[in-house]
């Protein structure tokens, strides 16, 4: 029996991308200036419409619209013919402070109270669950569908802004379907689906061939490809509107494109806008990092962790470990050893990941995970771990 798993990503025009992009603008411009504010930016965007809105507390002083205005600009919308631009769309901004009850939690953790350490000075911004996931499928540790769904996307956006394919626009999105061995060992591509904006002037059969030759076949690697690889370009033939103007976008939306494609659960909170306090965004980041390390230390072929926490508490109150059977030890032992070598509380992830630096937009699009320029990428703690081989 076949086994296949598919992934998908799309590029930073996509809509939900505009508002992920969006918020994590205004959080990194917060940051640059105010290292410890509390930034719960959310955005939807629609034709020529923009909400901003959320909660912030701050000494910065930020301009929001004009933030706003430069991300639209930057992702390539700056036609007013398309029914959402940089320089026509309306920017309505609704920011209030954090709830104090919120503050509260964060302001001093439950351990903090008991007496502590310094790590112990803040709690969980919220109660919730987060996963991280590893496995050696890439060089990345990542799952090979959304890591080829996300270089497809990359290239798509790409050869649009270097010239080289005049007539695309900045919506796209990308599918990638895997077939597997029954180990769970990557075989061959089985489908490919690719859907880019573009504008009036390229017929369907030059996008499809352009799409295939400077896309497509620049990113996938042969040896996945075979004569029974199947092609979907813009499969229902036009698509010339697109962006916020085709369909409305909104801020956390693509969860699964953020993470790993849906190989790994997804606790349910969403990650843009949102800064370091709020463990639906670092103790995610936090995951990743455990699982890496944790994978490219040889303690397992493919690891998935599940922390969860509670509002104002430092601690998680439980931490869950899946190997799959690929583990040189226990489920059980491995959890203990990932609670003995990484400080799970949210001010030590803080620090150790390096998050209160201006970094956010950069995993707006193409995934927080899976490239090198994050700190919680690093496999730093390898050596540390392999005393447990």
């Amino acid at each position: 029996m076949k086994k296949f798993f598919t992934s998908e990503s799309v590029t930073a025009g996509h809509p939900d991308k505009v508002c992920d992009n969006i918020s994590d603008a205004v959080l990194d411009a917060i940051l640059s200036q105010d290292s410890c504010a509390r930034v719960a930016c959310e955005c939807s965007a629609t034709t020529n419409l923009v909400l901003i809105m959320g909660e912030i507390t701050t000494t910065a002083k930020v301009d929001v619209k004009e933030v706003a205005k430069e991300v639209i600009r930057e992702i390539g919308y700056t036609d007013e013919n398309t029914g959402f631009s940089a320089d026509t769309a309306e920017i309505i901004v609704k920011l209030n402070k954090q709830s104090p009850d919120i503050a509260m939690g964060v302001d001093s953790s439950q351990e903090d109270a008991d007496g502590g350490d310094v790590y112990n000075k803040i709690g969980a911004g919220d109660q919730g669950i987060m996963f991280g996931y590893a496995c050696k499928e890439t060089e990345e540790y990542m799952p090979l569908p959304i890591m080829l769904s996300h270089k497809m996307c990359e290239k798509l956006e790409e050869v649009r802004k270097s010239g080289e394919l005049t007539y695309l626009r900045p919506d796209g999105k990308g599918q990638v379907t895997v077939e597997y061995d029954k180990n769970g060992k990557p075989l061959r591509i089985e489908a490919i689906v690719l859907s880019s904006q573009h504008n009036e002037s390229v017929t369907t059969e030059k996008l499809r061939k352009d799409l295939k030759e400077k896309v497509i076949d620049r990113v996938f690697p042969k040896e996945y490809l075979d004569e029974n690889t199947k092609y979907y370009i813009n499969p229902t033939g036009r698509f010339e509107v697109g962006g916020p103007n085709g369909d409305s976008g909104l801020t956390g939306r693509k969860i699964i494109v953020d993470t790993y494609g849906g190989k790994c659960p997804h606790g349910g909170g969403a990650f843009s806008g949102k800064d370091p306090t709020k463990v639906d965004r670092s103790a995610t980041y936090m995951a990743r990092y455990v699982c890496k390390n944790v994978v490219a230390s040889g303690l397992a072929e493919e690891c998935q962790v599940q922390f969860a926490y509670a509002i104002g508490v430092a601690n998680p109150v439980s931490v869950v470990v899946n190997t799959f059977g690929t583990g040189k030890v226990s489920d059980d032992i491995l959890a203990d050893i990932i609670v003995k070598e990484f400080d799970l509380r949210p001010s030590a992830i803080i620090e150790k990941l390096q998050l209160r630096k201006p970094v956010y937009r950069q995993t707006a699009s193409y995934g927080h995970f899976g490239r090198d320029i994050f700190a919680w990428e690093k496999l730093d703690k390898v050596d540390d771990l392999k005393k447990y081989l």
